[in-house]
């Protein structure tokens, strides 16, 4: 399995910061993961089209109206991705005016930070340290400790 984090409209530099590289480096002791800036959504949905292979890619969305996920169960949800034989999970932020129906539609997860707006670069920082943690725990290495 492989993980893309992608935004939607971001200006890179930004998304560069050390602290989402910081994580983006933890999350490959564990599995491979890249960052990449999507132009626009459809864009995302045509590098999913385009990316099939053996498996479709699985998307998850982040959006306000999203399931409120613990640490755990976000855990639970790529672990069984995962498990499951998915070869690319797509964790996706954006855009700015809120996703298609379309994309809704085909994504295999939605989940909320909160009710909160976020700016791209701070959802995508904490994008990365929720999948961190998400393969931590499946680990079972002790950076959750359950709290």
């Amino acid at each position: 399995m492989r993980v893309l984090i992608a935004t939607i409209g971001a200006r890179q530099a930004r998304l560069a910061a050390p602290l989402f590289l910081d994580y983006l480096e933890r999350i490959r002791r564990y599995i491979p993961c890249e960052l990449r800036d999507f132009a626009s959504e459809a864009k995302l949905l045509a590098f999913l089209d385009a990316a099939a292979a053996r498996t479709t890619p699985a998307m998850l969305l982040t959006d306000s109206r999203g399931q409120a996920l613990n640490s755990e169960e976000l855990a639970g949800a790529i672990g069984k991705l995962r498990d499951g034989g998915l070869q690319q999970l797509v964790v996706a932020i954006g855009p700015a005016d809120g996703w298609s129906p379309e994309a809704l539609g085909r994504a295999q997860l939605k989940i909320s930070f909160g009710r909160i707006t976020l700016p791209h670069d701070l959802a995508a920082i904490i994008a990365a340290e929720q999948v961190y943690r998400a393969f931590t725990i499946l680990a079972g290495h002790p950076y959750h400790s359950g709290h």
